[in-house]
């Protein structure tokens, strides 16, 4: 079968809530890092033969195909199309993998991948929310189909997370832990430098804005985000900009083009599981494609799985008995943050700088998203 080739992999700081990115348009955000990229690889954009972006709640300035728009804010060449995909939070990762089969099935060479979100200016869901005046509260609610089988009941990341915490049995210590640990290793990652090769700074802002200094007694004071339950803001994600962009290419591209490839797509994969759940479906994702590709977590140098909320973390190491030294090294996005429609490829970004540092042959990604699925990515490195 032919390969497909991460060439490079660039981001920006992720930035917070109403922080040093939150001014910028979404599309603007996504043309630095594709401008980035272009310039780092040398490549001739006119060669270009697709841009895929993950993006979410793509109304206001994330709508219209924020890809498209994106290159083309970028100044680039007119001919190179785009499109604009949505797997929710594994959005970008979805977006990768697409360009990855697009390589391997010999129907293109080259292939922009990524994602970008700016959750300042477009709030986390609006786009589910915005045709209330057209009927709709939600996009479950009316379906006869959906109700049938699922009822009436709360769909929400929020309850999935609570739910997971209880059928795995994590406790409100276990994830402050987790979430103190996560600040500290991104805060250690950010001093050492580990980021430096993957962010392209940008309107004044050279480094992911949403880690601070752990305080253990007020994160043990802060009231659950309901009542009776563990999860308080401390243990989830954070609202945060930013955008990340891929080159991904075939072998004919690397030879035609002179690039050289820092890793090669091993493996690629989805999976779904309960859309009540919501955030489960790692688990049974990340084991189905170890079993397809005879491997195990042990073969992996170095692991990523998005801290949407800390018990979607915890439950998956239950169940893969993962070592936690390599799992999120430098930090996951209750301390780096989660620009929902970006975080895929910055997770790969991340990955793949990490795999590079530490000399490790293989790494994992893998990601709980929007109705119950989940993403895995595994890389080796070059």
């Amino acid at each position: 079968m032919p390969e497909a080739y991460l060439i490079d992999a660039v981001r920006t700081p992720v930035g917070r809530r109403n922080g040093g990115l939150s001014t910028i348009h979404s599309a603007d955000l996504g043309a630095h890092v594709l401008k980035g990229l272009m310039d780092r690889t040398g490549i001739d954009p006119g060669a270009v033969e697709d841009v895929i972006f993950g993006c979410c709640d793509t109304i206001g300035s994330q709508a219209g195909d924020i890809a498209r728009t994106c290159w083309l804010a970028a100044g680039l060449p007119m001919h190179v199309p785009g499109v604009t995909i949505d797997r929710q939070c594994g959005s970008s990762q979805q977006s990768v993998h697409f360009a990855a089969q697009g390589v391997m099935s010999g129907t293109a060479d080259l292939i922009v991948a990524g994602g970008v979100q700016s959750m300042s200016q477009i709030p986390i869901s609006s786009a589910m929310t915005c045709a209330v005046d057209l009927g709709f509260d939600d996009p479950f609610s009316g379906s006869t189909g959906w109700v049938e089988r699922f009822g009436d009941q709360e769909i929400s990341q929020f309850r999935g997370a609570e739910l997971i915490a209880e059928k795995w049995d994590i406790s409100r210590e276990a994830l402050d832990e987790l979430a103190i640990n996560s600040h500290l290793r991104a805060i250690a990652a950010t001093k050492e430098g580990r980021f430096k090769n993957e962010i392209l700074p940008l309107n004044g802002v050279e480094n992911d804005e949403g880690m601070r200094e752990p305080n253990p007694e007020k994160m043990a004071s802060l009231q659950p985000l309901v009542e009776g339950g563990k999860l308080t803001a401390a243990h989830a994600s954070q609202i945060s900009d930013g955008a990340t962009a891929v080159l991904i290419a075939s072998e004919q591209a690397v030879k035609e083009h002179g690039l050289k490839p820092r890793a090669r797509v091993h493996h690629i994969s989805v999976l779904a599981d309960d859309p009540v759940f919501m955030l489960s479906a790692p688990i049974p994702a990340t084991k189905r494609a170890l079993e397809k590709t005879g491997m195990k977590m042990g073969d992996m140098g170095v692991t990523e799985i998005n801290e949407a909320f800390g018990p979607v973390v915890l439950a998956w190491q239950k169940e893969l008995d993962a070592d936690m030294s390599t799992v999120n090294p430098n930090g996951g996005a209750m301390a780096l943050g989660h620009p929902i429609g970006a975080t895929g490829t910055r997770l790969m970004t991340t990955l793949l700088n990490e795999m590079e540092r530490t000399g490790s042959r293989y790494g994992l990604q893998t990601m709980c998203e929007g109705g119950g699925q989940a993403n895995v990515t595994i890389l080796e490195r070059l």
